[in-house]
């Protein structure tokens, strides 16, 4: 029976990427399950969005090449939501009108901006959450 996941991915990748890929990972093994994903990058977890900042992670080798793009080609095509807060990203650096040259591509098609209210409303529809 598919369950509904609200992921939260909050920790700073500079401090714990393999915290925040873990985090990806398992929204995408929920996606591949068949179950229903909302996914929120806030905090510091809003650079798993930056289009440099996954550049930087692919071109250093620390994954095998092309596993975290295809990790978030699943989750950003798959997930039934994918929400960002607003104020993190503001606060690194991230606003609606240069979002188009620092975050990952087709983010328009995918993201909605947000804060505490998208955070509320998601984990009060999902029967499991996960934070990351």
């Amino acid at each position: 029976m598919a369950k509904r996941f609200f992921v939260k991915i909050v920790t700073n990748p500079e401090v714990d990427l393999t915290k925040c890929i873990v985090g990806v990972a398992c929204a995408v093994q929920a996606i591949n399950d068949g179950h229903e994903v909302d996914v929120f990058f806030a905090a510091d977890g809003v650079k798993m969005l930056h289009a440099e900042f996954i550049a930087e992670i692919n071109k250093s080798g620390v994954l095998p090449e092309g596993m975290l793009d295809s990790m978030l080609q699943t989750l950003t095509g798959g997930a039934k939501s994918i929400y960002c807060s607003t104020q993190s990203q503001a606060a690194n650096g991230v606003t609606k009108d240069n979002a188009d040259t620092k975050l990952i591509a087709g983010y328009n098609d995918w993201m909605t901006w947000s804060g505490p209210p998208g955070v509320i409303a998601l984990s009060a529809d999902s029967n499991i959450q996960l934070v990351y």
